[in-house]
């Protein structure tokens, strides 16, 4: 196996790792907002999704910056922190209207549970941001 393999095998599972962390916090902030904060349409199914994202997106963050993609910063500061994180949060937006889409019409074809839906969408989703991550976000720089 080359080299570039084993290190997508190695950092695949920490991606893992993060994203169910990620996911346990979107889900349980999305079921806070949605079951005891918001009770009509709009703040459970549009404004719950988008608040959980946001809280998702900062721990996944954490997580990439600081474990899975650890050897591809060259020097941690508050500099390379925020310019990987604007990327980041922007690459997850992308992968955000993924996920909207997708529970709105498992949503819609099914009438699950708002928190039902969300998971499976955040399956799709999740392969659309290790591929980001790994081509885009954290991509291998040539060192001069």
């Amino acid at each position: 196996m080359n080299k570039a393999k084993k290190l997508i095998l190695h950092r695949f599972p920490k991606f893992v790792a993060g994203n169910v962390l990620g996911t346990l916090v979107d889900t349980l902030v999305l079921w806070v907002f949605s079951h005891l904060v918001f009770h009509r349409y709009v703040g459970k199914v549009i404004i719950s999704p988008i608040i959980s994202f946001e809280f998702a997106v900062f721990t996944n963050f954490l997580v990439s910056y600081y474990l899975t993609w650890k050897d591809r910063i060259s020097h941690h500061s508050g500099k390379t922190f925020i310019k990987h994180y604007g990327a980041y949060n922007a690459s997850c937006t992308a992968g955000f209207l993924i996920k909207m889409g997708l529970l709105l019409l498992i949503q819609a074809l099914t009438k699950w549970d708002v928190v039902i839906c969300n998971l499976l969408a955040l399956c799709v989703s999740g392969a659309y941001n290790f591929t980001m991550n790994e081509l885009v976000i954290f991509k291998k720089r040539k060192v001069e």
